[in-house]
């Protein structure tokens, strides 16, 4: 789960530092469930209001992961370090991503606030009426949430999650995620560094690679929770931590770090463009965005492509 940055959360940024200089401080363990090894079709949810130009940035990044034809540093060899992961099988977590369907709720059929129960009833309505097939072993179902959508714990403990539909609410057991657009309702907290909470003084805030803080912002939080939904999908599989129910995942531990050097509150070495915008990782059309690193098991750091070492 990508936690919020905002209050209390100093601990979290100078842990990622700690994190990615000592793997002897961490204990990510298999815990024999299953990992995301067949090819991942991905099924988008679009809730509330989007624009056209904000959901073509998001999935654009989400099609990168498997396009190999940007240059490197790439959205393609981010994800082969999630990639890294297999199960009990010895079978990997797949490296093709595609986007297999998407569904509009622009009526907000579950309402403006939702609660995490309340997220599983969005994709038990787009499924119900066909929107969307029920996907087993191959499926990841992707709620998004627009500006003013408000979400239980949004904000406060967490910028997007995820784990598994329960058949009582869904009728099925399938692996989802929750990501919220945080441009009008905490950018500070959950669109860093492209927006820097007060109590970070002396840290400016970076310019997003594709031009709005919220979604530039939600493309990290999305790449964070679908590397964890992938290596996790059923909260039985990879994590630190003895407690399922609030494990610390594959992101978890690299939160805060996008390039050499990062952490403690300090994003590590990116790039910039002509234009001063500042990105980790080249996409299909022309893409550049700023993602997150996260902890490779073979050399146990966290890790991404932009790596300067």
């Amino acid at each position: 789960m990508r936690s919020a940055q905002g209050a209390g959360s100093g601990a979290l940024l100078s842990s990622s530092k700690r994190y990615e200089g000592s793997s002897d401080l961490v204990h990510l363990r298999y815990h024999m469930g299953p990992v995301l090894s067949s090819p991942i079709n991905l099924y988008l949810i679009w809730y509330g209001p989007w624009p056209a130009a904000h959901r073509a940035t998001l999935r654009d990044f989400l099609l990168s992961l498997s396009d190999p034809s940007p240059p490197p540093p790439s959205a393609a060899q981010w994800w082969s370090t999630v990639a890294l992961y297999s199960d009990q099988t010895g079978a990997n977590v797949s490296r093709r991503v595609s986007v297999a369907a998407e569904a509009h709720l622009r009526g907000l059929p579950r309402g403006a606030s939702l609660t995490r129960l309340g997220v599983q009833l969005v994709i038990a309505d787009a499924l119900a009426s066909g929107s969307l097939p029920v996907d087993h072993g191959r499926g990841a179902y992707l709620v998004l949430t627009s500006p003013g959508i408000t979400v239980q714990d949004f904000c406060r403990a967490a910028c997007g999650f995820h784990y598994f539909t329960f058949p009582s609410l869904v009728g099925h057991t399938l692996p989802y995620a929750w990501v919220g657009h945080s441009g009008v309702q905490c950018p500070d907290v959950c669109a860093y560094p492209f927006a820097v909470p007060t109590y970070m003084t002396g840290v400016g805030a970076m310019r997003p690679p594709n031009g709005d803080v919220g979604v530039d912002g939600m493309v990290s939080v999305l790449a964070h929770e679908l590397a964890e939904l992938s290596t996790n999908p059923l909260v039985n599989a990879w994590y630190a931590g003895e407690d399922p129910t609030a494990p610390t995942e594959i992101a978890d531990l690299c939160e805060g770090v996008y390039g050499t050097g990062g952490g403690g509150g300090y994003t590590g070495q990116v790039s910039k463009d002509e234009l001063g915008r500042s990105y980790n990782l080249n996409g299909r059309n022309g893409r550049k965005f700023l993602v997150q690193w996260v902890w490779s098991p073979i050399v146990k750091a966290c890790r991404g492509p932009n790596a300067m070492d």
